[in-house]
């Protein structure tokens, strides 16, 4: 493993990010200083920072994940040290202590890390009932402040990767419809036939980078007070996908089958001509799907906005050499058009 890939991420996170964390983490330092006097606000700045994360929902549960592993931590602290007193050892016991309470009750790595690290912290610091008290209290602050600077300073709302992620899919979904639409009725070498299988099976880590980046922007909608203006576009997102990604299936079906059953004598089909001029339908009116849908602005604009599948592709039966293939494209194309015409 590379040192720098361990340490670094492969984007820098947005600067907005820094800064909420940096005026959340002020803000809590300033005001538990204020109300619970006496002792360094430390609690309070590390759950504020902890609390800001990258959407409103995910603040929450980073919230009641530190709360609780604070609030149990504390407990444990002060429990070990009105029972055994003020030893040094005292800490480990209360860090193994911790760690196994975590263990019994099946708590995240998170929280069952905050109850550890809270229980050594406030024996370190002091273990009176005052001091533990006051402890929870400031991380309550900080928790607090955390949610309320990440829901009201410009919420993220990740909409904009999902757009792309899926543009890019429906794209170059297009493109190996119509990559395969070219090939059929033509000799191909076997370098070729290579490189449309790696071409085809490209869309598969597509189609799941598509999936995440919805998925994330459905997530950093939830609890989020801007969620009224988008949701409807990620629900459009959505269902494109859900429409799209049989389709991927379809596709790397056909070319797969292309791959394992061509010889060159497959272009003399008569049906491979009216195959390859449908999946050059099927191509448009992917493209077309996508650019209804208002996620890819970088598409040309189509020529038609008609779709191209009208009605179903019928032949004659093929040559005994090749109807396993011809069969398999027929019935893959039949479901592409299912999906593209909204036929079961």
């Amino acid at each position: 493993m590379r040192i720098h890939a361990a340490i670094r991420a492969s984007k820098r996170s947005p600067l907005l990010q820094v800064v909420k964390s940096a005026a959340a983490t002020i803000a809590a330092w300033l005001l538990a200083g204020w109300v619970v006097p006496g002792q360094l606000p430390v609690f309070a700045a590390i759950a504020a920072l902890l609390v800001v994360q990258p959407s409103v929902n995910q603040s929450l549960s980073k919230a009641l994940e530190r709360s609780i592993g604070v609030i149990v931590g504390v407990l444990i602290a002060v429990a070990l040290g009105l029972l055994l007193g003020s030893p040094s050892w005292i800490v480990l016991l209360a860090i193994v202590v911790a760690m196994l309470v975590a263990w019994v009750f099946k708590a995240t790595p998170g929280t069952g890390n905050q109850v550890a690290i809270s229980a050594m912290l406030v024996l370190a610091l002091g273990s009176t009932p005052d001091y533990a008290i006051a402890r929870i209290f400031e991380t309550l602050i900080g928790v607090a402040i955390g949610i309320v600077v990440n829901a009201l300073i410009v919420p993220p709302v990740l909409v904009a990767p999902a757009r792309r992620d899926l543009g890019l899919l429906g794209s170059e979904l297009a493109a190996s419809l119509d990559r395969l639409a070219e090939a059929l009725p033509e000799p191909q070498t076997p370098a070729r036939l290579q490189e449309l299988m790696l071409e085809v099976r490209l869309l598969r880590p597509m189609k799941e980078a598509a999936e995440a980046s919805i998925a994330a922007g459905e997530e950093s909608l939830t609890l989020n007070p801007r969620r009224s203006t988008h949701r409807d576009e990620l629900r459009e997102m959505r269902a494109l996908l859900d429409r799209l990604s049989p389709i991927v299936t379809q596709t790397i079906g056909m070319t797969r089958a292309y791959f394992d059953h061509y010889d060159d004598s497959i272009g003399e089909e008569p049906a491979v001509t009216a195959i390859a001029e449908q999946l050059q339908r099927a191509g448009h009116d992917v493209r077309l799907a996508v650019q209804i849908a208002e996620v890819s602005p970088e598409l040309e604009t189509l020529t038609s906005a008609i779709p191209a599948l009208t009605a179903p592709l019928v032949i004659r039966p093929p040559s005994s050499t090749h109807w396993i293939l011809i069969g398999s494209l027929m019935e893959d194309l039949r479901r592409i058009r299912g999906e593209l015409v909204d036929e079961e």
